[in-house]
């Protein structure tokens, strides 16, 4: 990111303290630097003189010029951040508001997909990672930095330590999954690819895991090479976990428990992707019983 002349020294450092003393999140630091960086760009000069006046011409322009909403939406959260805690000039913001956003309906693979999908990876870390997302339903982040410590083979679970919200959870731990880790396990100290305490899915350096990146990167692949069409990322398998329990029986709210939702709303959409449940449902209209 080329940060712009606007965007001084000074600011960036309060800025960055201001978040750091709320222990804000890496990558919620990243996007509220991004949005500040490119309200400089826009306005050509220092934020530390911006008008409302300014800022609605801003959000303006986004729109405009086809900017998402999700990336609006962060980019105003990254104002308000700036305007109301580093600069204490509340009033500048006040009338700022955030767009609607299309709800898309999530990607899920079928079981078939799904069995397809893990049976294409082609390295036993690989195959082992990608099973923990849909078998556990973690996400990336949690994914790659799961710990050989983290695995509870006794109770079956798996720690997961600071996920989103920097919440601990515990996540599913199911017999094949053990298997798949193990084979990983067996593959892995044979080849003296993981240390005792350390990363459960370790980088080309052993010292740092796997990066997020990387891990999406061998998803894309993986569905190539199981000729699935679907537009499949690490977060499909989370949905799909999801989905699967719930037509399954699974009661929602373990589902919420097991994903980590802080809201039993964000679990509660999996239903309208879920089409076994949907498939039993009878139709008023066969009720009637109408002749033809």
């Amino acid at each position: 990111m080329n940060i712009s002349p606007y965007f001084s020294v000074i600011l960036r450092q309060r800025i960055n303290e201001d978040m750091t003393m709320r222990k804000l999140a890496t990558k919620t630091q990243i996007a509220y630097i991004r949005g500040v960086n490119n309200l400089c760009d826009h306005l050509q000069h220092s934020p530390e003189t911006t008008t409302q006046e300014e800022l609605r011409e801003f959000q303006l322009f986004m729109v405009n010029h086809g900017v998402s909403g999700i990336t609006v939406n962060a980019t105003l959260s990254a104002l308000k951040f700036l305007f109301r805690i580093t600069l204490d000039k509340p009033e500048v913001v006040a009338r700022v508001c955030s767009v609607t956003v299309a709800r898309k309906l999530p990607v899920v693979l079928s079981l078939e997909e799904a069995k397809r999908f893990i049976s294409c990876a082609t390295h036993p870390k690989f195959k082992a990672a990608l099973a923990v997302a849909y078998g556990s339903g973690l996400r990336v982040s949690e994914v790659v930095s799961l710990k050989v410590s983290d695995i509870d083979s006794d109770r079956m679970l798996l720690h997961v330590e600071q996920g989103k919200g920097s919440r601990d959870r515990y996540a599913l731990l199911s017999p094949a999954l053990v298997d798949h880790l193990r084979d990983w396990w067996r593959f892995a100290n044979h080849e003296g690819q993981m240390f005792k305490g350390s990363w459960l899915f370790p980088g080309l350096n052993p010292i740092d895991h796997m990066t997020a990146r990387h891990l999406s990167r061998v998803c894309k692949q993986t569905a190539n090479a199981a000729s699935i069409e679907k537009n499949v990322s690490m977060h499909t398998l989370r949905h799909s976990f999801a989905t699967h329990l719930l037509e399954a029986g699974v009661d929602i709210r373990v589902i919420q428990v097991l994903l980590g939702h802080a809201q039993l709303s964000t679990t509660a959409r999996y239903t309208q992707v879920a089409t076994d449940l949907l498939r039993q449902v009878i139709s008023p209209l066969d009720a009637l019983s109408i002749k033809h």
